[in-house]
């Protein structure tokens, strides 16, 4: 049973392809990135909704910390046209 179990982390360790290709990586980064922007968005846009109800000058300040999470998406973007 252990020799298997060898004889498998060898060959794993020793291959020398990439586990995840990377057209796969870099869809899986936007896409996790995206997630949790979307996440973020989530509980950042009801505090600027509850902000903005109250105070009217409160949209410029809402606006722009409810925006920041996407440029986490964007930054994952570059990673595609790298790779």
């Amino acid at each position: 049973m252990i020799e298997t179990i060898a004889l498998v982390v060898n060959a794993v360790l020793q291959s020398s392809a990439p586990a995840i290709p990377g057209s796969a990586a870099a869809a899986l980064a936007v896409g996790l990135a995206a997630l949790g922007s979307g996440y973020a968005e989530r509980g950042i846009g009801a505090a600027a909704v509850g902000a903005i109800a109250e105070d009217d000058s409160m949209f410029g300040r809402g606006l722009i910390l409810t925006v920041l999470p996407e440029t986490l998406v964007i930054l994952a973007l570059v990673v595609v046209f790298v790779v």
